[in-house]
């Protein structure tokens, strides 16, 4: 029957700017001001950790997306290497954390569309984009790519903007705004309370942020199922996207932090705004306004994507219900695509009951989800690694660097930020939630599951 297999439509552009538009979005444009506040200039120092981490992250999942690429991919890695059990708390922890942040994102949409029609309900603007998205995502999976590709360029394009303008200003000298903020100088990376003005416990705080903004990231080996060429696209993909990110994230706040006194990057809306403004463009927050536009909707479109390759691969272990399995004639899990759709208007709620100060709680909600998540694909890639002879080891195309101890530093950070949520009262509640979350799962597999499983398929090695 038509439709009844994924189609591999994506090609190596079109995965490396769907892992940007998962990971670069609000965690950038808003949240880094946040983590600004808490670490000051040493927040630099938490984002080059976070992304070396990261980076031993996706070189796990690419060892084994390469060796066996297929659709639900670390949720299928956890369920082969480490049991069933523990392939479906990950693959519904996945979309747990996706379904948190496409709600914050449908409801900022609202927001954001706010600036340019004021007395326009904003339940049109979330119901609007909803249909839109939901729409895309059934169309073929190169229609897909290809829009993806547009907005995370739009994104890719503004960040490569700020910093060239920033740059430029501190290069000439250029004093921002009124001047009230002094010379735009390196030396305000150490001049407002040293490198670590609030210790290394603030820096320590930042990690919640941190790891928020890289999460979204694992979902290069998502696309592992519909890729063109797995064993070549997906290496060039992981090498490059983690690389892209860590200099985005880590030169735009330099820049920000050298142009402005930390404690006042965020007191004026986002930074964004507060450079386009001292460059004296009127024109800035609705420029910014087209920008997060897009990152919301690329995110958005991306997560929607990235949840319905899951679930359409649990459906095929019998982790998610069947029909999540069913593909449309152009070869797309449609109906992950309507039921997520449908979770999705409960942004229209949001838009009345979801106060700003929720951010963190969201944030930190997200941050446990995904660092479980990565905390899987790590232990899945330790036990695939040990269950290899050396003549199997041998033919990897793609293995980890720092074999085993790059995994188990990492695996070792995963723990330290579970412990950093604990640590701070702001981001406690994520040990609330979360535990609760595992131990409803973990009820509904060994209550509604477990009884119905059969000895799961041997997997073919490559």
């Amino acid at each position: 029957m038509e439709g009844s297999v994924m189609r591999r439509g994506l090609s190596t552009r079109h995965i490396r700017f769907i892992a940007l538009g998962s990971a670069i979005g609000t965690g950038l444009f808003y949240g880094s001001a946040a983590a600004i506040q808490w670490a000051g200039p040493s927040v630099l120092l938490a984002y080059l950790i976070g992304g070396l981490v990261v980076y031993l992250v996706m070189r796990s999942l690419g060892e084994m997306a390469v060796r066996s690429p297929v659709a639900g991919s670390f949720g299928q890695y956890a369920s082969w290497y480490l049991g069933r059990y523990a392939g479906f708390l990950t693959g519904w922890t996945f979309a747990f954390a996706v379904a948190m942040v496409c709600l914050a994102d449908v409801t900022a949409f609202g927001i954001y569309m706010g600036l340019w029609f004021p007395n326009t309900p904003r339940w049109i603007w979330v119901l609007g984009i909803v249909c839109f998205i939901a729409a895309l995502n059934l169309c073929n999976v190169r229609v897909f790519g290809e829009l993806e590709f547009c907005l995370s360029l739009i994104k890719v394009l503004a960040i490569v903007a700020m910093i060239t303008a920033g740059l430029v200003v501190l290069l000439m000298g250029i004093r921002l705004g009124d001047g009230s903020g002094g010379a735009p100088a390196l030396s305000n990376l150490w001049a407002h309370g040293g490198f670590f003005p609030n210790g290394v416990e603030g820096m320590v705080a930042s990690f919640t942020i941190v790891m928020f903004a890289f999460s979204g990231i694992e979902v290069i080996g998502l696309t592992a199922g519909e890729a063109k060429d797995p064993q070549r696209m997906i290496p060039k993909a992981i090498n490059s996207v983690p690389l892209r990110i860590l200099l985005f994230y880590v030169l735009t706040l330099l820049v920000l932090m050298a142009l402005y006194p930390w404690p006042k990057i965020g007191s004026q809306g986002s930074p964004f705004v507060q450079i386009f403004s001292g460059l004296g463009i009127d024109s800035a927050a609705s420029i910014l306004n087209l920008v997060v536009i897009s990152a919301v909707v690329s995110a958005i479109n991306s997560d929607i994507f990235c949840t319905g390759r899951m679930l359409y691969g649990m459906a095929e272990t019998g982790h998610a219900p069947a029909a999540f399995g069913r593909l449309s004639r152009h070869g797309v899990p449609w109906m992950t695509v309507v039921v997520i759709a449908v979770a999705l208007l409960l942004g229209v709620l949001l838009n009345y009951l979801m106060p700003d100060e929720l951010f963190l709680t969201f944030a930190s909600l997200v941050t446990f989800a995904g660092v479980w998540v990565w905390l899987m694909i790590l232990l899945s890639q330790v036990a695939m690694r040990r269950s290899l002879g050396a003549t199997e080891v041998g033919k990897l195309h793609f293995r980890v660097p720092f074999w085993p101890y790059g995994q188990y530093f990492a695996i070792a950070f995963m723990v330290f930020i579970f412990v950093v949520l604990g640590f701070f009262p702001e981001t406690r509640v994520a040990l609330y939630v979360g535990p609760a979350w595992l131990v409803l799962l973990s009820l509904a597999y060994w209550r509604w599951v477990r009884p119905k499983e059969v000895e799961p398929r041997a997997l073919e090695l490559s």
